[in-house]
């Protein structure tokens, strides 16, 4: 069953940047995408650098698809399906992320496992 955890307010976002929280005992790193409006949810965990940083990389975009560059070695993960565009057999966890009333809230049920 879904359940869904505020981890902060709208006010704590910070245009195009990533933060950290912690669900169910697990590091997802969300991302407020400003021009487009959207909030992404994947695992904070990179699974190339073997360190807990995603929520520190840069997004943007590649051929008009957004994604995360992985503070550590550059790799990039889809925001919205997780999968690395350089090496697609390592995808991140994603979770569904949504604001209600001026909070941020977090699903605790992923949407594609990592690899």
């Amino acid at each position: 069953m879904e359940n869904w955890t505020t981890v902060c307010t709208t006010d704590d976002l910070t245009p195009n940047t990533g933060l950290c929280a912690l669900v169910e005992d697990t590091q997802v790193a969300i991302f407020y995408c400003h021009r487009q409006d959207k909030l992404y949810g994947l695992s904070n965990f990179d699974p190339i650098g073997k360190a807990n940083v995603m929520s520190r990389g840069i997004i943007g975009s590649l051929s008009g698809e957004p994604y995360v560059a992985s503070p550590l070695y550059k790799q990039h993960f889809h925001l919205e399906t997780g999968v690395c565009l350089e090496d697609p057999e390592h995808q991140l966890t994603t979770y569904n992320v949504r604001q209600v009333e001026g909070n941020i809230q977090v699903s605790n049920v992923p949407n594609h496992q990592t690899h």
